[in-house]
């Protein structure tokens, strides 16, 4: 998922990009020893009739040996050039077990092994990139919190249903969407962990989840529109690693938010294993809807331990009624809806993906720990940046400031305003 540049978010133009892909090369796998049956499998695959475009890379080996095809899937990646898009994209043009990656976006990536198309997701001449593709992984969602949330939710709904509707067109085997374990909800009954079969209960109360809620409808409605064609929704935990997100920046306040009578559970996933369990996916090593993230979660008291940030607790109806008040006058992105997952369990199970072998290389108190040194030096006030002034007087004020706005810090935000 990626939040695009601000010159790609407003200009949204859809363009073909004339030049040719990079030089690639997939990865060199033989070794000294190749048995005889490697060598009689490169010779199946000279005589074989060659691939049209996509075309998988390929690297001569080091004993001199004719370079070997990989015989697996053609992976099309949308969001391709930035975030988990451009991590997923050098991933699986590493891999062996993939035989070519076609990396789409509006501007072109670094990844050089990839056969690069420049576009909008939504212009239907998706269609025409996709043929001769197996899999393809819709990673070109905007989930900025300073986008416009009607233009966010056009780009998102649109974009998933062209790809939905070129990737049938074009023949493709599987399409692999990325939401977000939000769609479960964050409600005081949640089960500690969520089964990945619980039924989604989230409300559009929170930024982006609406969207999010849409791509599971379409997700869940593309096979009997589309007979033959699989759709698979990958849910991460909290998303840590390069992102940008309201419950990042819960840990940018001077003071952690505590609402009376909550009890919240924090759940991570670091974007390492939410690139491994997408590619768990596209190979097809697990089926159905998946969950991912950290194993097990840290109660709120632990959050606090090992941040070494104090909290702030205040009343629900404060809380919420400050919230809702400062993001309507447009003071603060975030809408009150994004308290409830401060609150109130989310955490999921990743059953599925540890029955078929997969294992989470980061823990929670990890990803912690990754997620605070990013946000060093940052100042968050309700869910806004603050410059270095604004940030000295939350800092004094405590998440007093944040929620109830003083008048200092409501001026400086108009004046802000104003001078853009």
């Amino acid at each position: 998922m990626s939040s695009p540049d601000p010159q790609v978010r407003a200009a949204r133009n859809p363009s073909d990009d004339p030049t040719p892909p990079g030089p690639g090369g997939a990865q060199d796998s033989a070794q000294e020893q190749d048995s005889v049956r490697e060598q009689d499998s490169v010779r199946e695959q000279e005589s074989a009739p060659a691939e049209e475009t996509p075309s998988a890379a390929v690297a001569p080996s080091r004993d001199g040996a004719p370079p070997r095809t990989p015989r697996g899937p053609v992976v099309a990646v949308t969001g391709a050039a930035a975030g988990v898009g451009a991590q997923l994209t050098e991933r699986l043009a590493a891999s062996e077990q993939i035989k070519q990656v076609v990396a789409i976006d509006e501007r072109r990536g670094e990844c050089a092994r990839a056969q690069w198309h420049i576009l909008d997701v939504r212009d239907p001449a998706i269609a025409e990139k996709l043929r001769g593709v197996d899999v393809v992984v819709h990673l070109a969602l905007d989930l900025d919190l300073e986008t416009d949330a009607a233009a966010r939710t056009a780009y998102n709904v649109r974009g998933t249903q062209t790809v939905l509707t070129a990737a049938a067109a074009a023949g493709v085997h599987r399409v692999v969407l990325c939401t977000s374990a939000m769609v479960y909800g964050a409600l005081s009954d949640n089960e500690l962990p969520l089964s990945e079969d619980a039924e989604l209960r989230a409300t559009a109360e929170a930024t982006g989840v609406g969207d999010l809620l849409e791509i599971e409808r379409l997700a869940r409605r593309a096979p009997r529109a589309h007979p033959g064609l699989n759709v698979t929704v990958v849910r991460p935990a909290i998303l840590v690693g390069g992102t940008d997100t309201a419950l990042t920046r819960y840990f940018e306040s001077p003071r952690l938010l505590v609402v009376a009578g909550s009890r919240p559970a924090w759940q991570f996933c670091h974007v390492d294993d939410l690139c491994s369990a997408l590619e768990y996916a596209v190979v097809e090593k697990v089926e159905g809807d998946l969950a991912v993230g950290c194993d097990g979660w840290l109660e709120q008291e632990e959050v606090e331990e090992l941040s070494g940030i104090r909290r702030m607790e205040l009343p629900s109806t404060v809380a919420l009624g400050a919230a809702a008040r400062l993001h309507r006058i447009g003071l603060t992105p975030s809408p009150a809806g994004d308290l409830a997952y401060t609150m109130y369990p989310w955490v999921v199970s990743v059953s599925r993906l540890h029955d078929a072998g997969w294992r989470p290389q980061w823990t929670n108190e990890e990803v912690l720990a990754e997620l605070l040194d990013e946000v060093a030096g940052r100042r968050t006030v309700a869910g806004r940046r603050l410059g270095r002034k604004d940030a000295t007087a939350a800092g004094a004020a405590g998440a007093t400031v944040a929620l109830l706005g003083t008048a200092a810090l409501v001026r400086r935000a108009r004046k802000a305003r104003r001078r853009l």
